[in-house]
């Protein structure tokens, strides 16, 4: 396999889809690497991509004309191999293959051919999206038709073709707003010159560290050209009903996501390749292999990180921002996020607003009005304990609470005269006193 991410996502689709992804996937492979190929002449490139799809039939075909440098040069020298596998799939994904391989073959020689595109690269934004739609748009149709006819997707997905449409574009621009440098070093321009052109005079200024705020304001517009696909992605994922076939579309969808945050307005991509960690990678493909929440919730995460990132001196702000709103938007409308503290913050919105001042008032009179009360209560407490024990010394000390009490029940709340006093005395004499 050319690519150590796809290899391990495709082993564990299902094996009605197995082989016939392998084989479509090596063949715009093949494609691609003849594409991107600067040392093959125009003269030879032109009838390789347009007859790519019925030398990929020939039983024995490859082509061992590729540059030395060419990182995918041994799968056209051992294409022969491919073709043999090729012949041993069903009649039906052979004919999904043959089209999409077609159509992307002529598609690339017609770019080839275009001198304005081979001098300044793409020029428009409907050439940018054109020159997508050949290299990534047919991918997303034929791995479409492909699970489609194996019956593990929802037919209507044929009938919608805006979304595996979309599915495409994604990806591609993703990848081609991280590898701005390495295009720039191999002298290939994607960026259209409708963006760029907006920020900077010539496109090799971009690369120059003097020019870091209008590169990454260019950078930004790439991205926002990006995100306009996110929520289709999500939309299309909804219709794919077998598990290995959802993760199969989901982990680089989830990826490119990611990898949107990790370029945006970051100066590094001007410099090198950038990449997510390995850990975030595994972790991705953890959360991405679940279901289509869960991937949802990957999307809301790194939309939101981007939100963050955006700055106002941004030309694209307010865009960027409308647009980072609409995928969360079209998240909560599929897996609205409905929880008692949601609810309670919700409730707590439409309750009355009190100002400020008067909701302060009103908390220290509570406040002071609980002080009171503590207040009275230690000092009741406290008296009520000093009664006790000067009772109880008083007592001890041999006073006479029962001639006391006796007065009481007779009424006598007032003090007694003096001889009044002595007589009461007389009557509870104790000898022994």
């Amino acid at each position: 396999m050319t690519s150590r991410s796809f290899s391990s996502v495709i082993q564990e689709l299902h094996p009605e889809l197995l082989v016939p992804v392998v084989i479509f996937y090596l063949n715009l492979r093949g494609l691609d690497t003849i594409e991107d190929d600067m040392t093959i002449p125009l003269s030879e490139k032109d009838p390789l991509l347009r007859n790519f799809h019925l030398n990929a039939e020939k039983e024995g075909w490859n082509f061992d004309q590729s540059g030395p440098d060419e990182k995918d040069r041994d799968l056209l020298v051992k294409f022969h191999n491919v073709v043999e596998e090729y012949k041993k799939i069903k009649p039906v994904y052979r004919g999904i293959i043959n089209d999409i391989t077609k159509e992307m073959g002529n598609g690339m020689a017609d770019f080839c051919n275009n001198a304005e595109h081979n001098t300044n690269g793409v020029d428009s934004v409907k050439d940018y999206d054109l020159y997508c739609h050949y290299v990534a748009g047919l991918v997303g149709n034929g791995l479409t038709r492909l699970f489609v006819e194996s019956g593990l997707a929802n037919p209507a997905l044929n009938d919608r073709p805006h979304l595996h449409e979309s599915m495409g574009l994604f990806l591609q621009k993703t990848n081609i707003i991280r590898d701005v440098r390495e295009d720039f070093n191999e002298k290939r321009r994607f960026w259209p010159k409708e963006i760029w052109s907006k920020h900077v005079d010539n496109f090799d200024e971009l690369f120059d560290p003097q020019n870091k705020e209008k590169a990454l304001n260019c950078s930004s517009e790439m991205v926002l050209n990006s995100l306009n696909h996110a929520d289709e992605c999500l939309f299309y994922l909804a219709g794919l009903k077998e598990q290995s076939v959802f993760n199969f579309a989901a982990i680089p969808q989830s990826m490119a996501i990611a990898t949107l945050e990790l370029v945006f307005r970051n100066p590094k991509i001007f410099e090198r390749n950038v990449k997510i960690t390995k850990g975030q990678a595994c972790q991705i493909m953890f959360e991405s292999t679940q279901n289509l929440q869960k991937v949802c919730e990957v999307f809301r995460r790194f939309v939101r990180a981007i939100h963050k990132k955006n700055t106002p001196r941004d030309p694209n702000f307010l865009k960027i921002s409308i647009a980072c709103g609409k995928i969360e938007q079209f998240i909560e409308s599929i897996f609205p996020s409905q929880n008692p503290r949601a609810i309670a913050a919700a409730q707590a919105a439409q309750a009355p607003v009190v100002p400020a001042e008067e909701a302060e008032q009103r908390a220290m009179a509570e406040e002071a009005k609980w002080d009171t009360i503590y207040l009275l209560a230690l000092v009741m407490g406290f008296l009520f304990i000093l009664s006790c024990i000067m009772l109880g010394i008083a007592y001890l000390f041999g006073a006479r609470f029962d001639l006391a009490i006796a007065e009481l029940k007779k009424g006598k709340l007032s003090r007694p005269p003096p001889e009044a006093a002595r007589s009461i005395a007389s009557q509870y004499d104790h000898g022994e006193l």
